[in-house]
């Protein structure tokens, strides 16, 4: 037997080792190959018909992101900022007459348990605030109308 002193985590472990067998280590015996699946029934017979491979699928180009608010001529010369996703409406961060820049928060739409900052697609002032906390919105609806 043999007498070892091992430190593990800082724990100090005297372990005796006996030794087994003087001969050369043999791996287990190889595993039965498997059996030959049986032959087909010569009494059946069997129908050949052509099949043609489907063509592959026309990759089309993925649709880029949708940006966060899609900006649509009002007839009165000002933007529509809409809703880019169902969802409920958590905050409003304008009010009509506020000026907003480009990129500037306007609306938080709550989607799938994301909140989504719906922004200023554009320079402007705010014209219209078209929805209110809480409401629940439709891909395309209007949010805010900016001028």
């Amino acid at each position: 037997m043999k007498r070892f002193r091992i430190v593990v985590n800082g724990t100090a472990y005297e372990v005796e080792v006996e030794e087994m067998g003087q001969g050369p280590v043999t791996a287990a015996p190889p595993a039965a190959p498997a059996p030959a699946p049986a032959p087909a029934p010569a009494s059946v017979k069997q129908e050949t018909t052509s099949v043609t491979a489907p063509q592959p699928a026309v990759e089309k180009p993925a649709p880029s992101p949708q940006a966060a608010a899609k900006p649509a001529p009002v007839s009165a010369g000002g933007i529509k900022v809409e809703a880019p996703m169902p969802g409920t409406i958590l905050d409003i961060r304008v009010k009509p007459g506020d000026s907003v820049a480009t990129g500037d928060v306007l609306v938080i739409l709550e989607a799938m348990k994301m909140e989504n900052e719906i922004v200023a697609p554009q320079d402007g002032t705010v014209k219209e605030i078209a929805t209110t906390q809480g409401a629940s919105v439709n891909t395309g609806d209007v949010l805010v109308v900016l001028e």
